[in-house]
């Protein structure tokens, strides 16, 4: 695959959040205000890409050669938690608002899915094969992400301005938010260069 296409299914066609439904957790949690949603997806975003740059050689070179395939999750899962511990001191040094709006989201990061879901899908061979193209579909599915995100919180904010009906009030309203949008970002899939 060349790289826009990397790029076009990592950010749409097979945007983590509306078309894979991983990351879920924080996509609602902390999409409330498009500041802590922003955060959130450049700290994933951040994440992802050097989890591809990371990763990636460690499969191909160490745990491939050596015939442990079978332990890439721990190995993934260790990477993943090093580096949300580091962005979470950075970020705590940074912007003590931001890092007090993302609250127990931060370090949920550890085991976020979409995080993890990256490497694996680099790893696979189907969309990327080589680490360039690797670090590329982090990049740019962390950029879909934090797409999502903002999209998704800044429909919130405009929603709590107006008056619902109660039963929609919260989450019901976030629920069919996501769905909508999620039908949205299916329009992509069927796009192919």
């Amino acid at each position: 695959m060349n790289y826009l296409t990397i790029i076009f299914t990592a950010m749409l066609a097979s945007n983590f959040v509306l078309v894979k439904f991983l990351g879920i957790c924080p996509f609602l949690g902390v999409s409330k205000n498009v500041k802590s949603a922003f955060g959130m997806g450049i700290a994933v975003t951040f994440v992802m890409t050097i989890t591809c740059l990371i990763t990636y050689p460690i499969y191909t070179m160490i745990l491939v050669p050596l015939g442990v395939e079978y332990l890439e999750i721990i190995v993934f899962i260790f990477v993943i938690a090093s580096l949300v511990q580091i962005i979470e001191i950075i970020i705590k040094k940074i912007s003590k608002p931001l890092y007090n709006a993302m609250g127990v989201y931060l370090p949920l990061i550890t085991t976020n899915c979409a995080v993890l879901g990256v490497a694996e899908i680099c790893i696979a061979g189907d969309i990327v094969v080589d680490l360039l193209g690797a670090v590329t579909y982090g990049l740019f599915g962390g950029l879909g992400f934090t797409l999502a995100m903002i999209m998704m919180s800044g429909m919130r904010e405009k929603l709590d301005t107006l008056s619902l009906p109660k039963p929609l009030e919260g989450f019901p309203v976030s629920m069919l938010l996501a769905c909508f949008m999620a039908m949205a970002f299916n329009i992509f899939v069927g796009i192919s260069f």
